[in-house]
């Protein structure tokens, strides 16, 4: 069974792991990337923001954070599963947590940034009703995909 906890620091290699593989396979490695991985706690978690990491047997297999944008956004980061976890689930248990945790912190917009060779992901954020919105302010120079999810009137899938 896959459970969800809160990130601490024991988890940071594995955290840096799992997002550098897809990171490096797609070759999207920017150094805005690289300071959240190797700081996740000065760059997300002081900043009002959370990290997950979903566990199955004691081992790491997934992560996602939410970076506190305003009292009122919060943005989807690092997601990233396990290659040998992928398809079973782990990213709509990751998704689903996160959207449930920012509407308990009020949040009335979920947003992310991605890249379009990343077609799985974007599917998976679409059928949780993320819509894709001009990319204007993207902090990374690949991200040409953003997308956003009004969480004051859609239900958690």
């Amino acid at each position: 069974m896959v459970s969800i906890v809160i990130y601490q620091d024991k988890y940071l290699e594995d955290f840096k792991r799992l997002n550098m593989e897809w990171l490096e396979k797609h070759h999207l490695t920017e150094p805005y990337d690289l300071e959240i991985l190797n700081n996740p706690r000065g760059k997300i978690i002081d900043k009002g923001g959370c990290i997950f990491i979903a566990v199955e047997n004691n081992k790491v297999i997934g992560t996602a954070g939410l970076a506190k944008s305003s009292d009122t956004e919060y943005e989807l980061v690092k997601m990233a599963v396990d290659p040998a976890a992928r398809g079973k689930g782990v990213g709509k248990l990751l998704l689903t947590h996160c959207i449930e945790v920012a509407r308990q912190l009020k949040a009335e917009k979920l947003m992310l940034f991605s890249n379009s060779q990343l077609q799985t992901a974007l599917n998976l954020y679409k059928q949780f009703g993320f819509v894709h919105i001009a990319v204007n302010d993207s902090p990374m120079l690949t991200a040409d995909v953003k997308m956003e999810l009004s969480l004051s009137n859609n239900p958690v899938q």
